[in-house]
């Protein structure tokens, strides 16, 4: 056996099978690369032309996606291999894990048609699927909400298109429903005149549309009113807590009781019992 002419073919299969195993890493390395600078570029051109987050971060993934297919493509044509085949194998493969994972498709999907309707954008404080925050991202497969309490919550886009939309952040404006209940012994026409004048003492309450005041129930321990002033909505909770602090506030300089649920009892004797029998 002609053991040097054995090594050196070996020696020559083995450099140009490193060559391109070499060419097939760098095409990796280089196109990686080449995807996250595009990626970047697409993002910052939509960015620019005053796209939603939202809707930027969402083609710059895809965009990424695409690119890195192509790239791993081109690395495995490298080495030799024909990629028609692969392409096939990839295909068939495709249908199959696609009818595997139909809830991760039917997720892309709703993730699609949330960037097209646009029910939200990027920092709305939105509630669905049983989940309300504000909304960091919507992803390939899911979005991220934001809750008040500063916890991440991953919910998949199917789960949040199928469901209702609440967006609180949608409208300029909003009301704000408070119900204030008083004795009976109080005076009515001065109780509302009170809930008036804190009102107009708080310059982020709207004059337009007016605030509105009404008795609304004959309650067993209380006269309800109920008070409906108009808001900014970013000014919401702020009014909610103020205005409850400074009514019971008012309410007590003004000697306005707000009453305890109360009930008569009446108790009998024996005695008194055994007559009512008789």
């Amino acid at each position: 056996m002609d053991y040097e002419k054995l090594s050196t073919t070996a020696v020559a299969v083995l450099s140009e099978f490193g060559i391109d195993l070499l060419a097939a890493i760098a095409i990796l390395v280089i196109g990686t690369w080449v995807a996250k600078g595009l990626r970047r570029a697409v993002q910052r051109l939509l960015t620019r032309t005053e796209f939603d987050q939202i809707l930027v971060r969402f083609i710059g993934n895809v965009t990424y996606a695409v690119l890195l297919v192509f790239v791993v493509l081109a690395a495995v044509a490298q080495l030799g291999i024909q990629t028609a085949s692969i392409i096939a194998v990839i295909g068939a493969a495709g249908l199959a894990v696609g009818l595997a994972l139909q809830g991760s498709l039917a997720n892309f999907a709703a993730g699609v048609l949330m960037l097209i309707f646009r029910p939200f954008k990027a920092g709305d404080y939105v509630e669905c699927a049983g989940t309300a925050g504000v909304v960091e991202d919507v992803q390939i497969f899911n979005t991220r909400l934001r809750t008040p309490d500063n916890r991440l919550v991953i919910v998949p886009n199917g789960a949040v298109y199928s469901d209702t939309i609440t967006n609180y952040s949608a409208l300029d404006r909003r009301r704000v429903d408070l119900v204030y209940g008083v004795s009976y012994s109080d005076d009515i026409d001065k109780v509302k005149q009170v809930i008036a004048d804190v009102l107009a003492a708080d310059d982020r309450i709207l004059e337009d549309p007016a605030p509105t005041i009404g008795l609304v129930e004959l309650a067993d321990s209380s006269v309800n009113f109920a008070v409906r002033p108009w808001v900014a909505t970013a000014d919401y909770w702020p009014v909610v807590f103020d205005l409850n602090e400074r009514m019971k506030k008012r309410f007590d300089a003004e000697g306005i009781s707000i009453p305890f649920p109360q009930r008569d009892v009446h108790l009998f004797g024996e005695a008194s019992a055994q007559r009512n029998a008789a």
